[in-house]
């Protein structure tokens, strides 16, 4: 929890008691439900939840922003992001049944009243959305072609419209194909940890 505050030092009581919360849950869960790799739940914190958090470093929405989450998983990265920014709302997407079960049960234990969730395929998803965020679920240009449909037209915030996405890797040949304005920014410009080194966060207006 300590690496929650350190990057982000202006977190409210009541944030901070929700972050808690997922550290006490996440583990429990996965107990039952193999969410996260099993390998990985010690690094809970870092490597999934500041992970998450990483996108506001990059923007903060204006009230009323609506965000859809595609291919969540467990909650990653729109609970964190849930937490963090209140005044938005957040859909969560996934086609595994049993992922969305538990992030939909750790966002009613945690006290989160900005998301939905939906167990299906993007296809399914008509509603439009201000962003669509995601974490490494697949290649940027199958993913554009995907959300660009979920994406609204009216914008009010300092970023256009468009996707955020979290990636690691080596990433030029997935870049040079995308056609649309992007910004891509290294999380070793945010976080010092040595797992964000091979990370980083991609924006694509769309």
């Amino acid at each position: 929890m300590d690496i929650i505050t350190k990057y982000f030092p202006d977190l409210s009581a009541r944030q901070k008691e929700q972050f808690q919360i997922l550290g006490k849950l996440y583990p429990e869960w996965n107990e039952k439900i193999n969410v996260i790799s099993r390998k990985d739940i010690d690094n809970l914190y870092e490597r999934h939840i500041l992970h998450s958090l990483a996108i506001g470093k990059f923007m903060t929405p204006v009230a009323g922003t609506t965000i859809l989450d595609m291919g969540t998983g467990g909650g990653f990265p729109g609970i964190p992001l849930a937490i963090l920014w209140p005044h938005c709302r957040f859909h969560l997407i996934d086609r595994t049944g049993k992922k969305i079960k538990v992030a939909s049960s750790i966002a009613a234990e945690a006290g989160l009243t900005n998301v939905t969730f939906q167990h299906g395929d993007i296809a399914e998803c008509k509603e439009k959305f201000d962003y669509v965020v995601s974490r490494a679920v697949m290649q940027l240009d199958a993913l554009i072609r995907l959300v660009r449909k979920n994406i609204s037209r009216d914008s009010s915030n300092s970023f256009p419209n468009g996707l955020l996405c979290l990636k690691g890797g080596e990433l030029k040949q997935e870049t040079a194909v995308v056609r649309c304005p992007m910004i891509e920014v290294p999380l070793s410009d945010y976080f010092s940890e040595e797992f964000f080194k091979t990370k980083e966060l991609i924006y694509v207006e769309l």
